[in-house]
């Protein structure tokens, strides 16, 4: 597999809603978010406080990474959305954009990374994903999106 790893540009976003519309796991709502921020990242740029990562495979868009410094922090970086076209998955798309991202928090002197994710069923893919790349569970907030649906976070130390 031949894939790039570059900032998203305007004519990636289509491509970017299509692997968000068709991920079974993201409610309309989450949608909703994840393209206000694609908006604001793509009128300001990093100066928004989102940086945004496409990962380009055969000319086409087969995933994207949306992270950023965590405000009051020192170092500490947050992961909001990983997203994979389902016909690329396991094929190493999500590990490459991880990587990715990871090195350029590391360059901005990023410590520490978090990821929330839910606890359902339907996230266990999702988390043995991050755990695979080295992403340990700090907690669990029980309840946290609904009855039944614990916030789960992740973190890594990046030093």
């Amino acid at each position: 597999m031949n894939v790039t790893i570059r900032p998203m540009c305007q004519g990636d976003k289509p491509s970017v809603l299509s692997i968000l519309h068709t991920t079974p796991e993201f409610a309309p709502a989450d949608i909703e978010v994840a393209e206000e921020l694609i908006d604001i990242y793509l009128e300001q740029s990093v100066k928004s406080g989102y940086h945004i990562l496409v990962a380009e495979d055969g000319g086409e868009i087969s995933g994207y990474i949306c992270y950023g410094p965590t405000p009051l922090t020192e170092g500490t970086w947050d992961i909001y959305w990983v997203a994979v076209s389902r016909m690329k998955q396991k094929r190493g798309v999500g590990s490459a954009l991880m990587k990715a991202a990871e090195e350029n928090i590391h360059k901005a002197n990023g410590r520490l990374i978090i990821i929330e994710t839910s606890s359902l069923p339907s996230y266990e893919k999702t988390r043995r994903f991050y755990s695979s790349k080295g992403y340990n569970a700090a907690c669990q907030i029980a309840d946290f999106y609904a009855d039944g649906d614990d916030k789960v976070i992740f973190q890594k130390k990046l030093r």
